[in-house]
């Protein structure tokens, strides 16, 4: 088998170039004509279903094309939505959690950095480092 012969329409394109030889030469081949018209309606039906499967193929493009639109569209709808759902009730309501939105609960507040000797940055002096205090000595008296 050929490669021609693997795909639909080569399949289809020999059985053609078969039935056209037989009908040529249906004089010589009497015997062979009940097959032959068994062949002929086969391949107008094969015919027939690459027709239909031509236009579904069409159909099926301008079908993607506009659920593409539709849902666009619907996403836009949707968000405005989401916003006028937002304006009513108030961007801090815990009400917007039923509709999927995140009510507004203020900023978390940072941690202070902890008081004390704040460690050195790389590329930045350290400050001067100051000599030491003397601390008196006991005196005794007596």
């Amino acid at each position: 088998m050929t490669t021609r012969e693997t795909t639909n329409a080569g399949v289809l394109g020999d059985m053609q170039r078969l039935l056209g030889m037989l009908e040529a030469n249906s004089t010589d081949l009497p015997h062979l004509e009940v097959p032959r018209t068994k062949l002929r309606t086969r391949v107008a039906r094969a015919l027939e279903i690459n027709q239909q499967q031509a236009a579904f193929t069409a159909s099926k493009q301008e079908a993607s094309k506009e659920l593409k639109t539709i849902i666009v569209e619907g996403q836009r709808l949707a968000n405005a939505l989401r916003a006028m759902v937002k304006e009513h009730y108030g961007i801090r309501s815990e009400k917007l959690a039923e509709f999927g939105l995140q009510p507004f609960r203020g900023r978390k507040v940072k941690a202070k950095a902890p008081q004390g000797p704040t460690p050195e940055t790389p590329g930045t002096p350290s400050p001067t480092p100051q000599p030491p205090t003397p601390t008196p000595h006991p005196t005794t008296t007596g």
